[in-house]
């Protein structure tokens, strides 16, 4: 996948204010596209309610070298809006069709005001037989506070690590977002591209 498949999404869906959210609105459908070191995938999800999702996930593995594909289902534990804030916290799962050994669960949230921003995950996979778990924090503030419609900037740092190779990578990274679409880019010697690309129907 990589650049090539990167650049015409966003090309193509820059046209059209959204939150990194793997659940969406009832009726929803979203496409996400993810590019790392370990990684390309594309992921698509309908949300039947605000509370879950369902979705069909394709994936290059860099790591096994191996293509597969997930069926995956997401569920909101628990979302808590203030005045100036929101948190929320996730359930994830995925499991291939073709293969039911190859699985995955994991947790993640985040929580932010309109300046601020602080989010994790966690996964725990298993591909062939092999299981390994993977986690990331990343920590954010936007530079200005947007109005709506306009397109809103967060600058991060991401501190990430899996159990593969057992080391933290830290680096920083740039989030757009506008109207339905998002994009977050990062870049180290270590992790390479680090891009997760969202837009929402």
């Amino acid at each position: 996948m990589g650049i090539k498949y990167l650049v015409p999404f966003i090309v193509g869906l820059l046209s059209s204010i959204i939150d990194a959210r793997p659940v969406s609105y009832p009726g929803g459908i979203t496409v996400m596209g993810f590019s790392d070191n370990m990684k390309d995938s594309i992921y698509v999800h309908y949300s039947p309610t605000h509370y879950y999702s369902l979705g069909l996930e394709t994936k290059k593995d860099k790591y096994s070298d191996s293509d597969y594909s997930y069926l995956r289902f997401t569920y909101l534990l628990d979302r808590k809006n203030t005045q100036h804030s929101q948190r929320n916290f996730y359930f994830q799962s995925g499991v291939s069709p073709d293969k039911a050994s190859n699985h995955f669960i994991g947790f993640h949230g985040d929580w932010e005001t309109r300046r601020l921003y602080a989010g994790f995950s966690y996964k725990n996979s298993k591909v062939s037989s092999q299981s390994y778990s993977d986690r990331f924090v990343q920590l954010g503030i936007a530079p200005y506070l947007g109005e709506y419609g306009d397109i809103h900037t967060w600058i991060m740092m991401k501190a990430k690590k899996n159990t593969l190779d057992n080391n933290w990578s830290v680096y920083p990274m740039l989030k757009l977002f506008k109207g339905d679409f998002l994009l977050e880019v990062g870049y180290n010697n270590k992790t390479r591209l680090d891009a997760h690309l969202m837009y929402r129907f």
